[in-house]
């Protein structure tokens, strides 16, 4: 399993990487990382659309789903019949938003072991024979970053666009429904995710090499500009 994970996933990104780093002019690790940030966010771009697409279809139909609660109030089973139903008349998957993100899992798991390994110039064995053995990658980012080493600034970044990914998303997508039993539950949970999770990405980031913080800005800053070209200028058509 290990062997077919790295084969599949971790030793072609290592390579993408290294690459990256031989071709791009000065040969700066950060701007490599960046380039490899933008090319993942492509070819993950059908999941991630199909993902947004999910969330924006079932967020329409929480009204529905809320009447359904009001008229089969207590009655378990007749509920989860009368919303499955909803949801094949509909032709909503809700499971859809949930499968993109099994998907990329096992992608950014890999990057965050090829952006550790590429930084400390590990690993050069696994290059492909036409991919160019550097005989050291340098650390610094435009010059004065070392991103072999914590970069507050980049987490504290980092963390500000988690926040403003997050809120982006909240705002943008979140249905208001007058009187619904569940709306307390949902607005605390969304403000956990919106204020937990740029903290956690600060503190994990200041602990980590600031090529990883780098990689996680550059994720965010992408994030939301999918977000906003999908949610606000896109409707949702089910086929």
């Amino acid at each position: 399993m290990i062997e077919l994970y790295n084969l599949v996933f971790y030793q072609p990104i290592f390579n993408l990487l290294v690459w990256l780093y031989n071709i791009i002019p000065g040969q700066d690790i950060g701007l490599a990382i960046i380039v490899l940030t933008i090319l993942v966010r492509l070819i993950l771009l059908p999941f991630t659309m199909q993902s947004l697409k999910s969330q924006k279809a079932l967020q329409a139909l929480q009204p529905k789903i809320q009447e359904l609660k009001d008229k089969y109030k207590g009655e378990k089973d007749k509920l989860a019949k009368a919303t499955m139903e909803l949801y094949s008349k509909e032709k909503v998957n809700p499971m859809a938003s949930c499968l993109p993100l099994i998907v990329q899992l096992p992608i950014f798991i890999a990057l965050y072991q090829v952006l550790m390994a590429g930084l400390a110039g590990e690993k050069m064995e696994l290059l492909y024979s036409f991919v160019i053995k550097p005989d050291s990658i340098h650390s610094m980012f435009l010059g004065f970053l070392d991103l072999g080493k914590p970069q507050i600034v980049l987490a504290v970044l980092a963390g500000l666009t988690q926040y403003w990914q997050t809120k982006s998303l909240t705002h943008t997508n979140q249905p208001k429904i007058p009187g619904a039993k569940d709306e307390a539950m949902l607005s605390m949970m969304n403000k956990q995710m919106l204020y937990f999770m740029p903290i956690m990405t600060v503190f994990i980031g200041a602990s980590l090499p600031g090529g990883l913080a780098l990689y996680w800005l550059a994720t965010n800053v992408l994030t939301v500009a999918q977000q906003y070209a999908f949610l606000k200028h896109k409707p949702v058509t089910q086929s």
